[in-house]
């Protein structure tokens, strides 16, 4: 027997988080595809620097996410959300989303895994609609993550250097009603200061926006056909008082 195994491991502890959302993203139970109330309804979003265009049923291939050219300003891009689907999931405070991902450093690629929320029981949107902004990541700023918390108050972070554009690597997000914290491969690399708010609810989307060549992030080159990143291990854990 190799004696640096415990013969009697230890039991879990009650205190353990809770795996409360452990889905591929094939499962039309817990994942809609093509839509979300993040965007005009004609699926796309100009005014947010993108050109996108939301095709309902247009998802990733397994874990990849391929954006597919359509014209000059227009390309098929894929996005994943709980909003609407069947299992209805939405995040809490407390909860923790983690996520393995690959980059590739490819002009006017916008990877992103980020938060939308429902609307409060006023009837009126979640202060920032409950965005809270995983990662994002730009070709043009290839080590370099974008991390925002739109939930609250406060300027978003630019971290260079926590990633390598064709290595894998797993990013965390707690969100707290103290901080929203950020880790990358099991270290912090970034925590606010503000939070989310105790009634703080929010759907999943994971999706690949193209750049339309605004705010210093230029569009794909005219003759690229094709852009994809790759998310994979996505879950959510729980504190085990939260899921009473």
């Amino acid at each position: 027997m190799d004696p640096s195994i415990p013969a009697n491991p230890p039991a879990p502890s009650s205190n353990d988080p809770v795996v409360v959302f452990d889905a591929p993203f094939s499962d039309r139970t817990q994942w809609v595809a093509g839509a979300t109330s993040a965007y005009p309804p004609n699926g796309r979003n100009p005014a947010d620097n993108k050109l996108d265009h939301l095709v309902p049923g247009f998802g990733p291939d397994g874990d990849r996410f391929t954006a597919v050219r359509e014209g000059a300003r227009s390309w098929r891009t894929p996005l994943v959300t709980t909003e609407n689907s069947p299992g209805g999931f939405e995040l809490r405070p407390g909860d923790r989303l983690e996520a393995r991902c690959l980059l590739t450093a490819s002009r006017g690629a916008w990877p992103a895994i980020w938060t939308w929320g429902r609307d409060v029981s006023t009837g009126h949107p979640q202060p920032g609609h409950g965005e809270v902004d995983v990662l994002e990541y730009h070709g043009d700023h290839p080590r370099m993550l974008e991390l925002g918390n739109h939930a609250a108050p406060g300027p978003g972070t630019y971290l260079d250097g926590p990633v390598t554009p064709g290595q894998w690597f797993t990013v965390a997000c707690r969100f707290g009603t103290d901080a929203v914290r950020w880790s990358v491969d099991g270290h912090q690399v970034h925590a606010d200061t503000v939070g989310v708010a105790p009634d703080w609810r929010a759907w999943i989307i994971v999706n690949l926006s193209v750049s339309a060549g605004q705010w210093s992030h230029p569009s794909p080159a005219a003759t690229t056909q094709r852009l994809s990143w790759r998310c994979t291990d996505l879950r959510v854990l729980r504190p085990p008082a939260a899921t009473a």
